[in-house]
């Protein structure tokens, strides 16, 4: 059985990557004041400059049920059966779209995951998948594997600024202004699907790199090592080639630097990072 890989844009992978796993992708849509844009890497630098020039935030839109059918007819020209790896349900509509015309069609012909994740978390799954469909598993043992094992993806990231998530009323002004003063930067971990805030950092964005870096993995101390990723909205190339470096010497193999796309943009804003990695010692 000839299987396909799909996913929505909200993996947050550049070209490069999408090709080399060989993963298909169904957008969302960004709307910024009258422009409806695709979801899509490199976008975000217009949003933070649409917000900046505004002071309102971008509303994002899941892919709805006739555009999942389009995209999985299309996949099925070209596959006898596809896994889709769907932003978590707890965040979007997304997953129950996919999930409706996979009813429709039939559970043989297209599996659907609740990634329980946001960003790269959802691409360690597609990895993961990619492996398992390349050893010419099943489509029912895939989707157990796969849905065994998002409950290992430690997502996280911490926030350099809470504008974004003022605008979007996740936290009030009170809370935005002892932020600024202080200079708290407040870690994001995802947790059975949910957004939560973690612990809370303070400091100059560099320090906080390091600090962030020394948390995940007291927390998380069991990791994959065959792939993590460093995923951020906006970072420099110092930041970025630190947190590289400290990785390698954990001994991860695949290390991928990737910018989040126009979704978790509009939402987190500029400054945000994170580490991403399956943290089950890589057992299958």
């Amino acid at each position: 059985m000839k299987i396909g890989l799909s996913a929505e844009t909200t993996i947050d992978l550049p070209v490069e990557l999408l090709e080399k796993y060989n993963i298909k992708t169904a957008p969302f849509t960004i709307l910024l004041g009258d422009d409806m844009v695709l979801d899509e890497q490199g976008i975000s630098a217009r949003i933070f400059d649409y917000v900046s020039k505004t002071k309102v935030l971008p509303k994002t839109s899941a892919v709805n049920r006739e555009q999942f059918k389009e995209h999985f007819t299309n996949m099925l020209k070209e596959y006898d059966a596809v896994v889709h790896i769907s932003l978590s349900s707890e965040m979007s509509s997304a997953y129950e779209n996919a999930r409706a015309f996979a009813e429709e069609i039939g559970k043989d012909k297209v599996a659907v995951i609740d990634s329980r994740s946001l960003s790269t978390g959802i691409a360690l799954l597609a990895i993961y998948a990619r492996k398992l469909i390349d050893k010419g598993e099943s489509l029912g043992e895939i989707e157990r594997k796969l849905n065994e094992r998002t409950s290992s993806v430690q997502a996280s990231f911490f926030i350099n600024t809470l504008d974004y998530l003022y605008k979007g009323g996740r936290c009030n002004s009170l809370q935005l202004f002892g932020a600024n003063i202080l200079k708290i930067k407040p870690e994001i971990l995802v947790k059975d699907g949910k957004m939560i805030t973690g612990k809370k950092f303070f400091g100059l964005f560099g320090n906080v790199t390091n600090s962030y870096f020394n948390d995940i993995f007291q927390k998380f101390d069991n990791p994959d090592k065959d792939v993590v990723f460093i995923t951020y909205s906006t970072a420099d190339q110092k930041t970025v080639d630190l947190l590289y470096g400290k990785l390698q010497e954990k001994g991860f193999k695949n290390i991928y630097v990737t910018q989040a796309g126009g979704t978790i943009c509009s939402h987190c804003g500029p400054g945000t990072l994170g580490i991403l990695f399956i943290n089950d010692g890589g057992k299958e």
